[in-house]
């Protein structure tokens, strides 16, 4: 399935809910479907900078698709990583790096976030495209 249409099944199904508690409680059930990550993965390498909580991310690279496990402490952050997790896990690097993020302004996302929150989201997009360019680079290499 390809991101575009990953990204658009999620805007319908935020769409069923009436107001931001519901989606807050459908977010959070997304981050209880969360592949998570290994306790031994655990480490500070892993823990995205710029999240207020502990949001910790491992990729691997699968074939020609790119495998993400992460979880977090806290559970609208888990939600979150979720999200993005469930629009990038088993995508090619190249189609990761070029993928339009509308979808978080389309779901109303961002706009319901703290600002500390909304901090996170960026900063955990920014470490799944570093790790989408890393292995961009070991397939081009």
């Amino acid at each position: 399935m390809s991101i575009e249409s990953i990204q658009q099944d999620l805007v319908e199904e935020f769409e069923m809910f009436d107001d931001w508690m519901q989606r807050y409680e459908y977010m959070i059930d997304l981050g209880k479907s969360l592949p998570l990550i290994d306790d031994t993965q655990k480490t500070d390498d892993k823990i995205i900078k710029g999240c207020q909580s502990k949001v910790w991310l491992d990729a691997s690279l699968d074939g020609d698709k790119v495998t993400f496990t992460a979880d977090s402490d806290a559970i609208i952050t888990k939600g979150i990583i979720a999200i993005l997790i469930r629009v990038f896990n088993n995508q090619k690097p190249q189609d990761i790096l070029n993928a339009e993020m509308s979808f978080i302004d389309d779901i109303g996302l961002k706009e319901h976030l703290s600002p500390t929150r909304a901090n996170g989201l960026v900063s955990m997009i920014k470490q799944l495209k570093m790790y989408a360019t890393a292995y961009q680079a070991k397939l081009n290499s």
